[in-house]
């Protein structure tokens, strides 16, 4: 039997990678686990790893490294190298960053499940120097040498992996562009029995993620705030918090951060949810698809996968309160169109069962191929 290891970036929360991780766990619940830094609680540990202990590296000993890990990010790929490897056949990595970096040899077969190339250093760059006021200063030079050193050591790193599974077509296309490699395309897991049916719908709209800038949550507050007559809740927090306020309205109602049963009980009444960010995949828009709410979303990204103009939602097509609202009022001409069953029905291809099966029947089949050419 090969033996296995899963590598991921670092564990800080309860995300889409980490259910990734969560899932190759339960896929291989004998393989090691490697990670830059390990910040879960317990009862975290036990939901993605039955209680394992990630493997560290000295990122987690720095101090106050809890608070500013991601600060050291020019130190990243140097930790990673550290990891010694070579006591496994199958190396998984779970990848958005350094992850995919791990050395192995020509004895291995690595598997990156890449859920984006590193955004903040390619696609996402100025904008996020920009936000972070980093455009000009000695800081600014620092942090565009970092990244540019970063971007050359994550295309050198590249060429360590076996094989790349993208988690939707757009990351495929993103890694065919930043690194010229092909991807075949596994959705990722989505806790589909957690988010439950509901034919009631009652008369607000719904957006749920975390309160920052690239979310684009102030386009869908700017948007209600000029249609008035709509009721719209949010749920999440961030650093976004205190300025969406500010440009809210009285029809808009913020609730914070909600445990995830909470946030299924609103997702399942919601006239309908909307989601304004360019996501890779979008997890939470398909937990509102597998409640029968319909989606107001993005027609490009990720929830152009998932959301079908239409069937199960409607699209906008630019990243401004005056398409969503656009998209608002052709939702509200057509929505007895929209059936809640056929709805959830579009979700139930993306859930976590399926996902495993996909992964363990890849795996199998490319070790398969490995074993015939050594």
């Amino acid at each position: 039997m090969p033996k296995y290891v899963i590598v991921h970036e670092w564990f800080d929360g309860y995300a889409g990678s980490e259910r990734c991780v969560e899932s190759f766990n339960n896929l291989y619940p004998d393989a090691d686990v490697f990670a830059i830094a390990n910040y879960l609680s317990e009862e975290e540990l036990n939901q993605v790893l039955k209680g394992k202990i990630p493997r560290t590296s000295f990122i987690q000993n720095v101090p106050f490294s809890k608070r500013i890990f991601r600060s050291l990010l020019p130190l990243f790929p140097y930790a990673i190298e550290q990891f010694d490897l070579s006591p496994y056949d199958i190396i998984i990595s779970s990848t958005h960053a350094v992850a995919k970096g791990v050395l192995n040899n020509s004895n291995q077969l690595h598997i990156a499940y890449c859920h984006t190339p590193m955004r903040y250093a390619w696609d996402l760059y100025f904008q996020y120097m920009k936000e972070a006021k980093l455009e000009k200063g000695i800081k600014a030079f620092f942090v565009k040498y970092f990244l540019h050193k970063i971007r050359i050591w994550d295309v050198i790193s590249s060429n360590r992996v076996d094989h790349f599974i993208a988690n939707s077509k757009y990351v495929a296309q993103r890694i065919k562009k930043v690194y010229r490699r092909d991807a075949d395309v596994i959705y990722p897991p989505v806790d589909v029995n957690k988010f439950p049916l509901c034919e009631k719908k009652e008369n607000y709209y719904l957006t749920a993620s975390r309160l920052v800038s690239y979310k684009k949550v102030d386009i869908i507050v700017k948007a209600f705030s000029k249609m008035k007559d709509k009721k719209l809740i949010i749920i999440g927090d961030g650093p976004e918090m205190n300025s969406l306020k500010s440009i809210s309205t009285s029809n808009i109602e913020f609730l914070g951060y909600q445990s995830g049963s909470v946030l299924a009980d609103m997702m399942q009444r919601a006239k309908a949810f909307v989601f304004a960010a360019n996501e890779d995949f979008g997890i939470t828009v398909v937990e509102a698809l597998s409640c029968g709410t319909p989606v107001i979303a993005l027609g490009y990204g990720g929830t152009a996968e998932t959301v079908i103009h239409g069937v199960n939602g409607i699209h906008f097509s630019e990243q401004n309160e005056i398409s969503i609202q656009k998209a608002i009022i052709e939702f509200e001409k057509t929505s007895d169109k929209f059936d809640p069953k056929i709805i959830s029905q579009t979700a139930q291809q993306f859930s976590r069962s399926r996902f495993e099966k996909e992964i363990d029947e890849y795996v199998k089949s490319k070790y398969d191929d490995f074993l015939k050419r050594t």
